[in-house]
């Protein structure tokens, strides 16, 4: 397998205000700490050698339930947690159904690779690598299909509130599509009770023997070590201040913010409900339900029940590391943006920012598609280009005959740069006259070449449908692969696919990684 790496900049795929976090542009950096690269890491080492003991004990005996049922489950990983040289590197994701997008497996694969290289480079510490399940999201319809071999799947199902907590019922008719599913995945979706439960198996299987922990925050017992955020940030907020204050700033700059904040940044989550905490004139209400609350029964509530109060984006960052003995957090462009708006949060209850960094981009070429880049005559380049300009380019490229008008255009401004001279010299007024018949000139002859090239490309009808066909399986309806693409896509014939993407990809090589099969 083949690796090309091309500038992020250089892809046309990624906003202005990751390419300028990415390259440390002046104007973002006092919206993080420091930027990622494997120097900084010593840095953070120290920040976070705070780090409470008796949390490190609550989260070791969340894991330790967590992976009861789990054969082979990292335990060496899990004990290590105990203790104070051991750190986590630890990405997020939503549970995507059968993993959701191919960028799913590309985000743990440089949490697992960034592990790895932080060992080596500082032998003295632990790292573990974290895969963050988003198991309180309720946006379901985010999560409830996957796209494989041109068809969409999807998972009906009126279940309502945290998807972690949905039973993977009714999965059964998913599987009747899709007579290649790996066994894992049947085992995953049909022998667990819960979507959380089903994806913790999965993933755990996926990557074996790669130290990985899967970590699922919606327990009783981390909550409770969150608690007095939550009574902050409940009943006397301060992050709709803090992080409007940063959103200001970064808008002043000219950076799109990614989050709005709201005066309380919690949803109440119990049973099926997962619903808005807001307050309205001192009274503390739940939306779309008959849920009120006085403040005195508020603070009881947080005290006794502290599972039921959900962070949102604006706070589950925080909540992270909070209970993680955290490094980095790696993650895609608009998450990294997001968290530039959050670093006031972070100070405020002094907690250490951790680094932000990118997980790996990737298009992956199958063979197929790699003897047609061949036979083209492609560029790695030449991917990223917009389907009119990488049809123009190939016709250009691969014409026999010259189809540009360019010298001809050169003698024409030239011939009119005399002619308006001339003009001048007889009657001004004749002047706008000639500089009129220029133009009409001008797109006389960007006519006759738009001419050229559609007949030429009329003669290479062949090798442009290929070129777009190739276009389009790169990039499928418009999209960039590992933003549509199923693991399974691949998994299937290749079940050493995510085996060869730890291998070759590079958790600090921040460019776009396009990997092609030997053929």
């Amino acid at each position: 397998m083949q690796l090309h790496q091309i500038d992020f900049a250089d892809t046309k795929l990624f906003s202005q205000t990751f390419i300028d976090y990415i390259t440390e542009n002046d104007t973002l950096k006092e919206f993080y700490h420091q930027a990622p690269s494997i120097d900084n890491f010593a840095q953070q080492i120290t920040l976070k050698k705070s780090f409470p003991k008796a949390t490190r004990t609550v989260l070791h005996q969340v894991l330790q339930a967590q992976y009861q049922a789990i054969d082979n489950a990292p335990k060496g990983q899990i004990d290590a947690l105990l203790q104070e040289n051991t750190f986590t590197v630890t990405t997020g994701h939503q549970l995507n159904l059968f993993t959701g997008p191919l960028y799913f497996v590309y985000k743990i694969a440089a949490a697992i690779n960034t592990a790895k290289v932080l060992k080596e480079k500082y032998p003295d510490y632990n790292f573990v690598p974290v895969y963050w399940m988003a198991t309180e999201d309720h946006d379901f319809e985010e999560i409830n299909h996957f796209h494989l071999f041109g068809k969409t799947h999807t998972w009906e199902t009126s279940q309502t509130g945290a998807v972690g907590r949905f039973s993977p019922d009714g999965l059964q008719s998913v599987f009747e599509e899709i007579n290649e599913a790996p066994e894992v995945f049947k085992k995953a979706y049909l022998e667990h009770q819960s979507l959380a439960e089903a994806t913790r198996y999965l993933v755990h299987h996926l990557f074996p023997d790669t130290g990985l922990v899967v970590l699922d925050a919606d327990h009783p017992a981390l909550k409770k070590a969150y608690q007095e955020v939550i009574k902050a940030e409940v009943l006397n907020p301060v992050s709709l201040d803090l992080v409007s204050k940063t959103s200001e700033k970064l808008d002043n700059l000219h950076y799109k913010t990614q989050v709005t904040p709201r005066e309380i940044n919690f949803f109440y989550l119990e049973g099926g409900i997962r619903q808005r905490i807001v307050n309205k004139e001192g009274c503390f209400e739940v939306l779309e339900t008959e849920l009120k609350f006085s403040p005195q029964e508020m603070d009881k509530l947080i005290e006794e029940h502290p599972e039921r109060f959900s962070p949102n984006v604006i706070l589950r960052p925080l909540y992270q590391e909070f209970i993680l003995p955290n490094l980095s957090y790696i993650g895609g462009p608009s998450e990294l943006v997001y968290w530039l708006q959050l670093k006031g949060v972070f100070e405020h209850y002094q907690i250490p920012f951790p680094m932000l960094q990118p997980r790996n981009f990737v298009l992956f070429v199958n063979k197929p598609s790699v003897k047609k880049f061949n036979k083209l005559n492609l560029t790695v380049q030449d991917l990223f280009l917009d389907e009119a300009t990488l049809r123009k380019n190939f016709v250009l490229a691969n014409s026999e005959n010259e189809i540009t008008l360019e010298q001809e255009t050169e003698g024409l401004n030239q011939l009119f740069e005399r002619l308006v001279q001339k003009s001048l010299e007889v009657d001004k007024s004749l002047e706008g006259f000639v500089k009129s018949e220029h133009q009409k000139a001008l797109k006389s002859l960007g006519n006759i070449e738009k001419r050229l090239k559609k007949s030429e490309e009329r003669k290479m009808e062949t090798e442009v449908n290929q070129l777009i066909k190739l276009k389009e399986k790169l990039f499928p309806n418009g999209a960039p692969q590992e933003r549509y693409e199923n693991l399974l896509s691949f998994y299937i014939n290749n079940p050493a696919f995510i085996t060869q993407i730890l291998e070759k990809l590079n958790p600090f090589g921040f460019r776009m990684n396009v990997l092609m099969e030997d053929v």
